[in-house]
């Protein structure tokens, strides 16, 4: 009878332990969502991002600064991505529907700003990072 009791004892003890351990990854699952969720939006324009990616603040703040690129060059660099990530959606056999969800409404024609083009171009660059993808204009680069 002792034995069963400790035997019970045990395991209600091994629960409680998984259960709060996976109480805690929840929580700081969540707060990594929250915290790299950027959100841009000019009423104005009527145009908005929002880059919803675990690790994508963390692996910006290793990157060039602010104003190491030229706007010219971060504008140039977004339409080409842009350009084949649209393309990439609209073949879903080809491409992984899973990464590839929705178009990107970029105009080249519009002025979205230094913030808007260098966080767009900084995704990218993360994105083929991450999901190990190329992109038409990262021809010959190097990770």
């Amino acid at each position: 009878m002792k034995s069963l009791i400790c035997v019970f004892i045990i395991g209600v003890f091994i629960i409680g332990c998984s259960t709060t351990k996976n109480r805690k990854m929840d929580a700081a699952l969540a707060n990594n969502t929250i915290s790299d969720t950027i959100r841009i939006a000019n009423d104005s324009l009527e145009y908005e991002i929002i880059i919803i990616e675990p690790g994508f603040n963390s692996w910006l703040v290793t990157q060039r600064p602010r104003g190491y690129y030229s706007e010219s060059f971060l504008e140039t660099r977004n339409h080409i991505y842009v350009t084949e990530y649209n393309q990439r959606v609209m073949q879903p056999q080809r491409f992984d529907p899973n990464l590839y969800l929705q178009q990107i409404n970029y105009e080249s024609t519009t002025h979205y700003g230094y913030e808007v083009n260098y966080l767009l171009y900084n995704y990218f660059i993360y994105f083929e990072q991450r999901y190990r993808q190329r992109f038409i204009a990262t021809r010959g680069r190097r990770f």
